[in-house]
C-alpha cells in the first residue's frame, strides 16, 4: 500500500451521484456508460469497466454511488468520461457503495 498524506487526500473531490442512466459501450466487453447526476449544472457522463459484474446494466439506475469529481476528463474509446466511481472491489466481485439513506446528488463525501 502507499501512504498519502492528509494533505493529499483533501485534494480528492468525493460527492455522491445518483446513477440517471447506464448503458453497455458498443464493441467493449468491459464499459458502461453511465450518466450521473452529482449536483452539477448537467449530468457527468463517466465510463466504467463494470460490464462484467453489471449485466443487466438497468439495476444500477436509481443507485447513489461515491464519485471522484475532480479528476480530468479522459477520453475512452473515443467518449469522454467526466470522474469515476468508488466501487468495493474483492476476490471475485465488484459493488457499489451507497449510503444508508437517500441524500442530495452533490453532497460531499469526507
Amino acid at each position: 500500500m502507499t501512504e498519502i498524506t492528509f494533505d493529499e487526500f483533501k485534494k480528492a473531490e468525493i460527492r455522491i451521484g445518483t446513477i440517471l442512466s447506464a448503458e453497455k459501450v458498443p464493441d467493449a466487453d468491459k464499459l458502461i456508460k453511465l450518466m450521473i447526476n452529482t449536483g452539477d449544472e448537467s449530468p457527468r457522463q463517466i465510463l466504467s469497466g463494470i460490464a462484467e459484474h453489471y449485466p443487466d446494466t438497468s439495476v444500477l439506475v436509481g443507485k447513489q454511488v461515491p464519485v471522484l469529481a475532480n479528476l480530468p476528463t479522459r477520453t475512452i474509446r473515443g467518449i469522454e468520461s467526466q470522474g469515476m466511481v468508488l466501487y468495493a472491489v474483492g476476490d471475485g466481485f465488484l459493488t457499489t457503495i451507497e449510503p444508508s439513506r437517500e441524500i442530495p446528488p452533490g453532497t460531499n463525501v469526507q
